[in-house]
């Protein structure tokens, strides 16, 4: 287990799978600023031309995550660089960091990751489903293509996407038995659950390095753009806040940012569809509202206590996301 807090004021800070997350890195560096860190951001990506990459302060281009020198690569730039802190950013590279966590804590780097099992959990809907059942919670149900074939009460529209798929990427709605029976050879990885209708919302839930829950924010999800919000605002809601808060003390996820995805029909009954172990991409929203989730992250490593509220953000607050350039 890694020694807490870190000594000092240097905390060389590394992202991987950077990508497109501008506003996450802007807003760790801006926290940073605020507690007067010497600070460096370190990204990570497979390709060049990634936009976060270039406000990095140092760039590094490393193999896909599927090749077997991926950890090593990143091991080798932990070590070199000295970096404190790895802040994962989507879904690829989850199980190898918190199956690996050890490996970096050898070498002085905090991960924020949540265990292995959960992130199996997470990124296998077909565990996800099993795990929320058992916990008590309300989600569609699910069944594999072949047994939702077999049904002969099964009622349309459902929803099919891959069991282990991300971003929403391979997701159709079907209609009536000859739709199911195509998309059910087309999507890949194939699950099919129940339909379910009505606003959806994202919730943020901040879980401390001591493995406690302490802020939830909920993100009404206005308009998705390529499986991610591109129009959002707060909803502070009670219901809501407890019900994801209880989804991932449930799980025991954490530390970081966890998203619990949820569903409210019109009774106001709330159905959790999917759960991510790392930041969403609508989190600048929840930051901007006053959950300054990257500040209170730092303020654990250098030794702080950082002063937080379940619900200590600007309800209302609307986030309307365009596209902007980056320059190298």
């Amino acid at each position: 287990m890694i020694k807490l807090p870190f000594k000092g004021k240097k905390l060389n800070i590394m992202f991987t799978c950077i990508g497109r997350r501008v506003s996450l890195l802007n807003s760790f560096a801006k926290s940073a600023r605020q507690l007067k860190l010497n600070s460096h951001f370190i990204g990570t990506d497979t390709d060049k031309l990634s936009p976060a990459l270039q406000l990095c302060e140092k760039q590094f281009i490393v193999k896909p995550v599927s090749h077997r020198d991926y950890l090593k690569e990143l091991l080798a730039i932990v070590k070199n660089e000295k970096v404190k802190l790895i802040v994962p950013t989507v879904d690829l590279d989850l199980k190898i960091l918190a199956v690996n966590k050890a490996k970096f804590e050898k070498l002085g780097c905090f991960v924020l990751i949540s265990k292995p099992k959960v992130i199996d959990i997470c990124q296998d809907k077909r565990e996800t489903f099993k795990f929320l059942s058992a916990a008590g919670f309300d989600t569609p149900y699910t069944w594999s293509s072949q047994s939702a074939l077999r049904k002969k009460d099964l009622r349309y529209p459902c929803f099919l996407k891959p069991w282990d798929g991300y971003a929403s990427r391979g997701s159709a709605i079907v209609r009536n038995r000859m739709e199911l029976s195509f998309y059910a050879k087309t999507v890949p990885s194939c699950i099919v659950q129940e339909y379910a209708s009505g606003p959806e919302f994202t919730c943020d839930v901040f879980v401390d390095f001591d493995g406690r829950v302490q802020c939830v924010v909920p993100r009404k999800r206005l308009e998705v753009r390529s499986g991610e919000v591109s129009k959002a605002t707060i909803v502070k809601d009670p219901k809501t806040m407890e019900t994801a808060a209880k989804a991932v003390e449930a799980l025991s996820a954490g530390p970081g940012v966890i998203t619990v995805q949820m569903i409210k029909n019109d009774n106001g009954k709330l159905s959790i569809i999917e759960i991510n172990p790392r930041f969403g991409g609508g989190v600048p929203l929840s930051i901007q509202a006053g959950a300054n989730f990257p500040k209170w992250i730092l303020q654990q490593l250098i030794g702080i206590k950082p002063r937080i509220k379940m619900d200590g953000f600007v309800d209302g607050l609307t986030m309307l996301r365009y596209d902007s350039e980056v320059w190298y």
